[in-house]
């Protein structure tokens, strides 16, 4: 079994804010790949059902981000499941919004969510970072993560959750590439190709009648007869 975590905070004032992007991932794979309800289990809400030819257990811990190792750490224990099949959907705020990336291992560049995780369960899972871009100054995180995404923001984030929906099951099977491609499809859809244009007729130059000669008199074969 593998364990898909979205990290965020539980309740309804949590629910749009840039924290949470972890939680809409798993919403949305969930609701599009036929998971069953969310019920409580774990300090957390869990769901189950099938990536491919994979069982994977999705996780939303509601022990606030802080905390949420405590919630991971338990499903793991229950479950017996190593670390190394673990993947988190988190914000970021080091990439540009609508940007993601796709890592294995290191450290947890400060995320408080990421941070728990490091001390309940360890540091070798993958990780979905899913980019919400920086506010500028190191004072203005904790209201910008905890702020709704904009009307701005409505569009990719759509898209890259779709993304992530779509690229689930080459996730579950370790394609990251496949993945990443998946959501790369949806945040940049390839144009449709412009039809050739059909080749003009070649110009045709019109073929001139041969003109016959005019046709002799009598009198004139007789007389070219005994010329």
């Amino acid at each position: 079994m593998l364990l898909f975590v979205g990290l965020g905070n539980p309740g309804r004032e949590h629910a749009k804010q840039r924290h949470n992007i972890g939680f809409m991932a798993v919403d949305r794979i969930a609701e599009d790949h036929g998971f069953s309800p969310w019920r409580e289990k774990f300090q957390g809400l869990v769901s189950e059902g099938r990536l491919g030819s994979e069982k994977v257990l999705l996780l939303k811990p509601q022990t606030y981000m802080n905390l949420s190792g405590q919630s991971v750490g338990a499903a793991l224990r229950f479950h017996k499941i190593e670390i190394a099949e673990v993947t988190v959907f988190h914000d970021e705020l080091d990439l540009a919004p609508g940007k993601l990336r796709v890592k294995h291992g290191g450290g947890h560049a400060g995320h408080n969510g990421l941070r728990s995780i490091h001390q309940h369960c360890g540091e070798a899972y993958a990780r979905v970072r899913m980019g919400i871009g920086h506010p500028g100054r190191k004072e203005l995180v904790s209201g910008y993560v905890l702020h709704d995404f904009s009307k701005y923001d409505a569009q990719w984030l759509d898209d890259m959750l779709r993304g992530c929906s779509d690229g689930a099951e080459k996730l579950a099977a370790g394609d990251d590439a496949g993945f990443m491609n998946a959501v790369a499809l949806r945040m940049a859809p390839p144009k449709p190709k412009k039809p050739k244009p059909a080749p003009s007729p070649a110009a045709e130059t019109p073929t001139q009648p041969s003109e016959e000669p005019p046709a002799l008199s009598p009198l004139e074969r007789l007389r070219n007869r005994f010329s």
